[in-house]
């Protein structure tokens, strides 16, 4: 069993012999998706809740909750996974720089659209770890579906 590691704006996709993992998580969001009985797992690390404000046609669409959620189910559904069977979990969605101003709470926004991205999909959240003012490490196995969250203010957590 090895650790695929999943970058800032990327997504990766694996079998049950692998854990993904994705580091320090402050107001992105890591989002595990999972089908149980195919033995599929994903996670993406999203940066940003929307691609609507991008002009160029060149931008990286894993980076937002709206484009690399649909990527990423339509390539694990290729792999064999069913939309039926999904479930997520997600973590992260800090508020890193307290403002007064909502239109730069990016932790905040980045919950709502991932939620919404998910909901669009017909995707149940049946973990969730997102808020506060904290960073997190997830672990994302693709044997059982577990996501284990690291930060120094929780520890270890497990969903």
């Amino acid at each position: 069993m090895s650790n695929i590691t999943v970058g800032i704006s990327d997504w990766k996709i694996c079998g049950t012999e692998d854990t993904l993992v994705t580091y320090a998580l402050g107001s992105c969001i890591g989002t595990c998706i999972y089908d149980k009985d195919a033995g599929i797992a994903g996670m993406s690390h999203i940066m940003l809740p929307d691609s609507k404000s991008m002009r160029d046609g060149n931008v990286n669409r894993m980076k937002f909750a709206d484009t690399a959620l649909p990527d990423m189910v339509k390539e694990m559904v290729k792999r064999g996974a069913s939309m039926q069977r999904l479930t997520a979990k997600i973590a992260g969605g800090a508020v890193m720089f307290p403002t007064q101003n909502q239109s730069f709470n990016i932790g905040g926004n980045n919950i709502q659209a991932v939620k919404k991205a998910l909901a669009a999909l017909k995707i149940p959240i049946v973990a969730d770890d997102t808020g506060l003012n904290f960073g997190r490490t997830v672990y994302f196995n693709g044997s059982d579906g577990r996501m284990i969250v690291r930060s120094t203010v929780k520890g270890i957590v497990t969903f």
